[in-house]
Parts: structure tokens; C-alpha cells; sequence
């Protein structure tokens, strides 16, 4: 029986849902005295470190983990949880932590590497642990913003390490409590090898392995230099009703879904899903293109989709679509953060922001200010800014001189209709069907200083096109904020993976038509930029 602490925040269902595919019974905290008696406990920490903080503490479970640990009890964390055993954080300062390792959490500095760090990157084993005896330098995958620093006060502590930057310390262990960093749960058949490990040993073994390491030499894993975080291949479903009510994914030219009337059926959502993690998707992502506001909040159709999608898909899943405050059919009002939450806790890792970050773009350029009440520092200020995406869909507006807008212009190398080299990206609204007088660069820059952890960055004029991804475009949102990018629309051949990877410095690049019809595989797409010397999972 393994005991999962649930303290209310965020996507733990995949943990669960990984513990269950490895064959094991999952029992729920019911009182703090459960955490110290539970036979095998995982705390997944989800969120901010002082929302973490705050909920053990009020919930009473904080003095009996610390217990627990002390008593040498099988213990095993997760991410956020990994930092709640340091001192505390920069994350929020004043907020302390549990106090077992020395040292305070840190930010990753900006500047080097694109923050959050968000992606799959490596770990180099620093002394053995039977939960790590299967890892070959496979890449896990790590979503946050603030690290736990190598230093000799907890250098006893340290299990392994990764480089971002810098070298920080992914996984800890003393005795029978370990804690990683990245997450097994959605770093696919490499972590969940792990999380088996720790299911599968006995305290006993657990005790007799770590007196045989103190009588001999420490396991330190075969040299591997440096750790590398890989570009990710992002597959997207574009998820809506059919005429008869059902769910498929669905995708047309130029945001237009429907043939003869009908909308295009491309497949099931659940079924794609699954179908593109066995064959290596880094992360799924489900745009939800339908309003299904005549649902109450509990039957919304999508939170189905994440809770069985997240049974048999074990890397990050997003969704996006109607993140935001809405009143549902029953009279009941909830805002962009409750949705939010009702979305974390059925299977999403994180949060994609439309519409609504452009309307609140607008507003903060009105006031020059930020008012806390947006969706995007709602949702980042609990969960934190790696929980949020915000999706951009800008088009092309041509100009002759770079004068006839107040706008961020550049010179383009693909000239206009009536030959124009210049000209900016207008953002829109309502699926790209209404133009609004923002552009791309005010709209990033903007949500990066709301609390936005990644972009997501469509183009009206390349989406369905296969003509490949506006490199223009990517590029300029890159030299404009500091946190990840994702390349999307145009993709129609691995060559285009390539090229994004090769002649702008993009995070990520997403395609949806070309892997729903099978005209392009993920793993071709992979085996493509692997031979072009880049790096990937």
C-alpha cells in the first residue's frame, strides 16, 4: 500500500494514475498521523513554495513529515517537495521551509537559459540509490524555476545533478527519504521505472543496501559531462463537437475546421493522445476550440478528456480553451482560478491562456499597472509561472515604412502584396477572427512581467499552410522575453523542425495536422533533428 499526500493543490493525479499502471493500491491522507504510519509515502509538491508551505502547515502535516523523515521511514518527493526540505526559498521569502537540508532555494538566473526551465534534460548520479539502479542517462523531464544549489553543507544529502546554467542539485537522498526534482511521473518508461523502484523495495532492503554503500566505495555514476535540456516535440489536438455531439479532434486551413459542413473528424482525443506519447511525443497539448459553457463546471467535457488521457500518458499534458471566470449553467460563478484548478486536479500540468491574456494586455497598457486580478497572475501566483502558457495568434499587418504604425516593425524577407518590406504582428482574438491594436512584442513582454511561464506561438498566415514555422516571427519573441518558447503553425515536414531549431533559438515546436493525418511522423520528425546535431529526448 502506498500512501500519497494529497494536500490540495495541483495535478497529483497522474502520480496517482502512474502508481496504479505499476500495479500498486493508493491510500489517501486522512489525518497528519497517517503521514508518520503510512508504509510508503510520496508528497508530489504542486505550486508555489510558500502556497506548499502554507497548506502543510495549516493541514498539520508539516511536523509529522519531518518526523517521519527523521525516523528514517520511506519518503519520497517530488519536485516543489524536494525544495520544502531546504530552509527556504527565494520563491517566498519569509516562508520557511522544513528545515532538514541547510540552504535556501534559489531563481535561476536569467539571461543564459530561457526561465522556467521547462523540458527534459539528464541527471548525473552523485552516490548509488536502488531507485536510480535502471537509469542510463535517459532525459526526465523538469518544469520549474527555482533550484537547490550545490554546496558543502548539504553536499551529504546530494544523489544527483544536472546543468542549466549551471549545475544544481535534481535529486536528494538521505537514509530512506528521496526527493527528485523532475518528475517520474511524466518523464514516461525512464521514471516510471523509478517510481516502481521505490514501489517495489522494502524498507529492509533499502536499510541493508545503504549500510553495505557505508562499508564501500560510494557509487558515482560512468563519466557523462554535462546534462543537456533537448528541444521538445510538441503534438497539439484541436479538440471540439461534431454535429452529433461527440468529441474529435479536428483541424482545417486557415482556422476554418468544417468540409461540406461537417467538421473535419481527425479522431478520437483520448485515443490520439495515447497514440502520440507511445510514439514519443515530449508533451500533448488539447486546445479545447468549443465554448461548452452550457455545462456545469463538474461535467465540462474536457476534465473527462484530461482524467483518461492522464490513465495511460505519462508526459505533461496542457490544455487550453476557456481558462477563464465564467458563470456555468447552474447559476454558479467561478473565476479563472477556480477553473483553473478544476482542470490541474484532472490530469493538466499546465494552463494555455488565449483571448484573455490579450484582453488583459490591453487593460495593463491602459493603467500601466498590474491589478493581481488577471487569470495569468491569479494561476501563476498558487501554482507558479511554469503552470502557464500563453497562447499568441498573430497575423502579418504590412507596411511600406516602419513609420506609418506605432508598433514594433521589422524588416521582413517576405515582402507584402504590393511588395512591402516591412511590417507587425497584430494580435488576435476569438480564434484569429477579430483583430485587435496590440502587437506581438507588447503582448509577450506583458504576460512575462504578469507571471507567464512559456509562449505558445501560432501565426494566422502560416497555420494549415505547410509552408513551415514563421522564423521571423519566432525569433522576435525570443529576443524579446526570457521564458521558453514554443514555434507552432506551418509545420508540413521534419525539414521544418529543423530549420526552427537551427535558425531561431525556439524551446519547443508543435504540430497538430501533419501527425493526425500520418503525414509526418514524430519519430521521423525526431530521427531528423537528431541527424542535424540537435538535441532532443
Amino acid at each position: 500500500m502506498v500512501t500519497l499526500l494529497d494536500y490540495g493543490a495541483g495535478n497529483i493525479r497522474s502520480v496517482r494514475n502512474a502508481i496504479k499502471k505499476l500495479g500498486f493500491s493508493v491510500n489517501e491522507i486522512k489525518t497528519p498521523e497517517d503521514i508518520f504510519s503510512a508504509e510508503k509515502l510520496i508528497f508530489p509538491g504542486v505550486g508555489s513554495f510558500g502556497l506548499v508551505m502554507q497548506r502543510l502547515r495549516e493541514k498539520g502535516y508539516a511536523e509529522q513529515i519531518i518526523r517521519r523523515i527523521q525516523a528514517d521511514k520511506p519518503f519520497l518527493g517530488i519536485c516543489v517537495a524536494l525544495q520544502t526540505l531546504y530552509e527556504g526559498s527565494e520563491e517566498s521569502p519569509g516562508v520557511a521551509g522544513l528545515g532538514l537540508i541547510p540552504g535556501q532555494i534559489k531563481r535561476f538566473p536569467e539571461g543564459k537559459t530561457a526561465v522556467p526551465q521547462i523540458g527534459w534534460n539528464g541527471i548525473t548520479s552523485q552516490k548509488f540509490s536502488p531507485l536510480l539502479e535502471e537509469y542510463k542517462g535517459e532525459k526526465l523531464y523538469f518544469v520549474h524555476s527555482y533550484y537547490a544549489s550545490l554546496t558543502e553543507k548539504s553536499a551529504d544529502w546530494t544523489l544527483a545533478t544536472t546543468d542549466y546554467g549551471l549545475e544544481f542539485v535534481s535529486a536528494v537522498k538521505r537514509g530512506n527519504c528521496t526527493a527528485f526534482q523532475f518528475h517520474p511521473e511524466k518523464s514516461g518508461e525512464a521514471g516510471l521505472k523509478m517510481l516502481a523502484n521505490y514501489l517495489a523495495s522494502s524498507f529492509a532492503e533499502t536499510v541493508e543496501i545503504r549500510g553495505k554503500n557505508n562499508l564501500e566505495n560510494k557509487f558515482v555514476a560512468t563519466e557523462q559531462g554535462k546534462t543537456s535540456i533537448g528541444k521538445r516535440i510538441i503534438a497539439c489536438l484541436d479538440v471540439r463537437t461534431n454535429s452529433s455531439g461527440d468529441l474529435v479532434v479536428t483541424k482545417g486551413d486557415q482556422y476554418d475546421v468544417k468540409d461540406g459542413g461537417e467538421v473535419r473528424n481527425l479522431g478520437k482525443p483520448v485515443a490520439l493522445a495515447r497514440r502520440y506519447y507511445e510514439e514519443g511525443a515530449d508533451e500533448i497539448t488539447f486546445l479545447n476550440i468549443t465554448g461548452f459553457r452550457d455545462f456545469p463546471m463538474q461535467d465540462q467535457p474536457m476534465l473527462e478528456v484530461l482524467r483518461k488521457t492522464s490513465e495511460n500518458v505519462f508526459v505533461p499534458l496542457t490544455i487550453g480553451g476557456g481558462i477563464k471566470e465564467f458563470t456555468d449553467s447552474e447559476g454558479k460563478h467561478y473565476s479563472s482560478l477556480d477553473v483553473a484548478h478544476e482542470y490541474f486536479r484532472s490530469g493538466a500540468d499546465k494552463i494555455s491562456i488565449g483571448s484573455d491574456a490579450v484582453y488583459t494586455v490591453e487593460k495593463y497598457l491602459e493603467n500601466g499597472e498590474k491589478n493581481g486580478c488577471s487569470s495569468i497572475e491569479q494561476i501563476s501566483r498558487v501554482y507558479g509561472a511554469q503552470a502557464v502558457v500563453v497562447s499568441v495568434d498573430p497575423r502579418r499587418i504590412y507596411v511600406s515604412f516602419p513609420d506609418e504604425t506605432g508598433h514594433t516593425v521589422i524588416k521582413t524577407d517576405i515582402p507584402g502584396p504590393k511588395g512591402e518590406k516591412y511590417c507587425w504582428y497584430q494580435c488576435t482574438v476569438k480564434g484569429g477572427r477579430e483583430g485587435r491594436d496590440i502587437d506581438v512584442v507588447q503582448l509577450v513582454t506583458v504576460c512575462e512581467k504578469l507571471g507567464a511561464g512559456e509562449i505558445l506561438l501560432n501565426c494566422i498566415d502560416r497555420d494549415g499552410t505547410n509552408s513551415g514555422f514563421d522564423l521571423e516571427l519566432i525569433q522576435l519573441v525570443k529576443e524579446n522575453v526570457s521564458i521558453p518558447v514554443i514555434a507552432s503553425s506551418g509545420a508540413g515536414k521534419a525539414d521544418h523542425f529543423v530549420e526552427v531549431f537551427q535558425k531561431t533559438s525556439a524551446d519547443a515546436a508543435l504540430a497538430a495536422g501533419i501527425f493526425h493525418r500520418k503525414e509526418v511522423a514524430i519519430a521521423e520528425v525526431k530521427s531528423q533533428v537528431k541527424i542535424a546535431g540537435i538535441e532532443v529526448r
